[in-house]
Parts: C-alpha cells; structure tokens; sequence
C-alpha cells in the first residue's frame, strides 16, 4: 500500500510539474539587472542521500512517505574533530545538494512532492515567483546555493562550493557582479565566507543582504533544540514530518547549531538564561522540601547541557551509539564565533541588514516549576520548556539580528516571522529597490511605509470611528553621508508607525488605511 501511495504522489507530482511549466513561462525579462544569489539558512536545502555502489539518489531531506525512518538511517551523523565534518552513519552513503534550475530548486520548495499544505516546505519559493516577475531569469540573474546544513559555517568544503558557484555565477551573467541574499544561519556562513575568502568576495560580489541572520546566535530555540529537539514545520503537517526526538539526535552532532548558540561576549540587554526548579538534597543525597530556581548564564548552562544528554544514545544498525553534548564541537564552534567577530565588509562592497519583529522570541529557557520542581538533570529531555520572550522574528532575538557587527548602509526591521519574512511584502519593496530593480530613482524605503497627515486628518479621524494598530517599524539608516545626522543623543533614528483602519460605519465609505509615522531625529 505504501509503494502505492508512493507511485500516486509521484505521478500526481509529473502532472503538476507539467502543468507549471507552462504557467511559469516568463513574458518579460530585464536584460539590465544584475545576478541575485539566494542562501538558506539552516534545515533550508533539499538534500539527496547518494548510494555510493549504485549511484541511487534518494530525497532525505524534506519528505513525506517514510521521513522519520529515512531520516534516521540516512542522515543522521558524526562529528569527525580532526577534519571538522560531520560524516554521516551510514557508510555506503554520502550527502548531496541537487543543483538542478541552477541551484534554486533545492531551496525552492522543500518537499516538491507535497501536494496539500505545500506552503509549509516552501522557502525562497514566494521570493523567486516574485523576482521572476521583476524580470529576473533563471540561470542568467537568478540562481541558488543549497548546502549540507549540517556542516560548520567554516567547513571548507561548503566554501569551496561557494567559491566555484560565485564564479560560474559572475560568467553565466556576463561579467556583472553579485547581489547575495542569504537568510538566517545563511548569513554567518556568508561573513565566514568573506573572512576566509575576502578577495574571491570583492572580486565577484556587489552587494550581500542578510535577512533574519542570528549574528549573535537563537539562545532560547539552540537551548530548546539541545534538550528537546525542534519541529521544522507546525499543526498538521508535523505528523508526516521527522519527530522532534529524531531532529535531536542529529542537531546534537551538528557544528552549525553549536554556532548559532549564545555569543559569550555580547553585551545582552537580556541575558539569556537556562532555568531550573530544583529540589535541593542533603548531605546523604535525600531529597528535601527546599525548592530553587537556579539561573545559568550561557557559560554556566555548558555543565548543564554535560550532564543532562550524558545518557543520550541511538540505536542504528544494531549498535547503540553515545550521543552525549559534545564539547569537540563546542570547542569548533568557538573558534568560528572568533572568525565571525572579526569579519569585515569590504569597502566597495554593499550591506544591508533585514531583521524580524514584533514577535515573541524565546530568549531564556526555564523548566520545573515551584510545584514540580526538577529531581535529576537527566529528566530535561522529557521535559516542557517554559519560555521567557523578546522581540525578534518568533526564532531570532532583534537584538541578535541587528548586531551584525559590520560596516552596513542600512538596517531595517520588518514586523514578521523568521520564515515568513521571506514572503513578506514589505520585504519585496525594499528587496526590488536596493536590486535596483524598480527604476524608480525617487523611492526611499523609508516613505514606503510613511503618510504624514495634517492636524486637521488626525482631528478628522478621531471624529470618523477609526481603530489605530501600531506597527512598530524601525528602520536605522548608517550611510557615510549622514552617520553622523541620523543619530539623537548617540541613539539611531528610529520611526514608528500606527496604521490606521475604519470599524463599522457605512459600507459605501472608503476603507482605505492610512500609516501614521512618529519620527525622532
């Protein structure tokens, strides 16, 4: 039955790619755009598990139809600390990324077999839909780096890639330079790149914009991942998907996650903090009515980690494997934040930051509670997390997202999740005009979202029913020119906007909504 269903899906799947191609055709084509790059972050490539006897390839990752168990025997890895890869288990098997649609079809949709809730695998695939009818072309001034996420941001064979696909880019499009897009962890493996390779860098690259990139790590949702595992998807969708407990396994081995935990020597305007309800015991080790709440910094929380996944292990083809926190690793990934920290932009190279906001970003971690408090560190894994929340984009902190550490021309911060901000609107304006891609030498972002209304409309509106929502935009422009005018007592211009929209009242009235910007100089 399941061979069945398998054959079902995949021809549904030929019927619909046929049906693309022609709905895909593109009817315009702007011959003087520059080449765009587009660079996931983490868990964001197909990748293919290769049969080394046979040469069979086989989706691993992202698939519906035996995902958990596939995932397991075909993904799942160990850290090698003398090469600083991560070789997969299975040992008549390798990696790939496909490089089809000249790279874009790995971080297109993840999952190209899924037919119902499709847009829960979709990635850049709103975004290239978009640039295509900007008049972008596939393989001239469009194309993809898909990558094995489980790899450090320094591995140096994911930069080689990277190198090879700067230059097949730079020729494919004539000779022009590249505007990079890269998003989430996508962002530390591009400034990894241009730290170790800064003359391939500013010889092929015009620009790189950053989306969501968690310059200074994701503390609440690495912890989380640590000592509970993470869901790639949410709601339905997840029963089909990979279970939180496998995604554990292998994120446990993965250099890239350890990167993305807390940077130790950031100034937080929070510290991020692992919590814990405990029960104190006496000196013969018996439990106590006395109950703790422990905090741990991020340098503190290491013994934690130690001491609660020492007894983690897997299963795979007969032996049971330790899979303890591994402080290899750590120690790689330490190394790495030292790369990224001193990374610099070259100076005839442009960058621009994008960060997510307005919404509830785990930061510090807590479990137990006065009531339940914990007995033996052991039980964390099969623990609740509690969560204590910033602003950022539901995954990375703002503050962490902002603090690229670089020379850049502007910082914006869009209200959006840490997916969703890829096929955010908002997020397409300011896109198409830093691309240069819109003509129009007279837009600003900033006006994009900003009507100043008279003394008379605020009155007029107060008087006509209206509900006001603020959006809460920042934008924080640095440019050479005026570094020194936008900023108010050393603090960065900053804009906030309330947007305005009718409730009741007669249908037949305009509904049109209105921003209303409060702007401090």
């Amino acid at each position: 039955m399941a061979v069945l269903l398998e054959d079902i899906v995949k021809s549904v799947e030929h019927l619909l790619n046929l049906i693309g191609k022609k709905s895909q055709e593109q009817s315009y084509v702007d011959p003087t755009l520059d080449p765009v790059l587009l660079v996931p972050g983490i868990a964001g490539s197909i990748l293919n598990s290769v049969d080394d006897k046979t040469g069979k390839k086989e989706r691993v990752w992202v698939r519906i139809l035996g995902a958990d168990h596939e995932f397991r025997n075909k993904l799942w890895s160990r850290f090698d600390p003398a090469t600083g890869s991560t070789v997969t288990l299975n040992a008549d098997a390798h990696i790939e990324v496909p490089e089809d649609r000249y790279g874009l079809y790995a971080i297109d949709t993840l999952d190209p077999d899924m037919v119902l809730g499709g847009d829960c695998v979709y990635y850049f695939h709103d975004m290239i839909v978009e640039f295509l009818k900007w008049g972008y072309k596939e393989g001239t001034t469009l194309f993809g780096f898909g990558y094995d996420f489980r790899q450090s941001n320094r591995f140096e064979g994911t930069l080689e890639r990277l190198a090879s696909k700067l230059e097949s880019v730079y020729t494919a499009s004539g000779g022009r330079k590249i505007n990079i897009i890269s998003h989430s962890m996508g962002g530390l493996l591009i400034k990894c790149f241009m730290s170790l390779h800064s003359e391939i860098f500013e010889k092929y690259v015009k620009s790189w914009i950053a989306i969501a990139a968690p310059f200074r790590g994701a503390p609440g949702y690495i912890t989380s991942a640590f000592l509970n595992g993470t869901s790639f998807v949410q709601g339905w969708e997840q029963n089909f998907f990979i279970s939180k407990w496998s995604m554990q396994q292998l994120l446990i081995e993965c250099p890239s996650i350890y990167e993305l935990m807390a940077c130790l020597d950031f100034k937080w305007e929070h510290v991020p903090l692992l919590e814990i309800w405990k029960q104190e015991r006496d000196s013969n080790g018996n439990a106590t009515d006395t109950v703790m709440l422990e905090s741990y910094p991020p340098a503190e929380a290491i013994p934690i980690f130690m001491e609660a996944l020492s007894a983690n292990k897997v299963s795979y083809d007969g032996d049971d494997i330790s899979m303890p926190f591994n402080t290899d690793i750590l120690k790689w990934a330490n190394e790495t934040r030292k790369l990224l920290s001193s990374a610099e932009v070259p100076d005839q190279i442009k960058f621009y930051n994008i960060y997510g906001t307005n919404n509830n970003t785990p930061h510090s971690v807590c479990y137990g509670s006065a009531k339940t408090p914990v007995s033996d560190l052991h039980q964390l894994p099969n623990l609740v997390a509690n969560y204590i929340y910033v602003d950022g984009d539901g995954t990375v902190p703002t503050e962490s997202s902002k603090a690229d550490g670089l020379r850049a021309v502007a910082r914006v911060g869009v209200p959006g999740d840490h997916r969703g901000i890829l096929c955010d609107r908002h997020v397409f304006r300011i896109l198409k005009h830093w691309l240069k891609a819109d003509h129009d030498p007279l837009y600003n972002p900033i006006n994009d979202y900003v009507i100043i209304p008279t003394a008379f409309d605020i009155e007029s509106l107060k008087s006509e029913g209206l509900q006001v929502t603020r959006l809460k935009e920042e934008w924080e422009i640095i440019g050479e020119e005026n570094r020194d005018h936008n900023k108010r007592d050393g603090k960065p211009f900053v804009s906030e906007i309330d947007i305005i929209s009718r409730v009741g009242g007669d249908i037949n009235k305009s509904l049109k909504e209105e921003a209303h910007a409060s702007i401090v100089i």
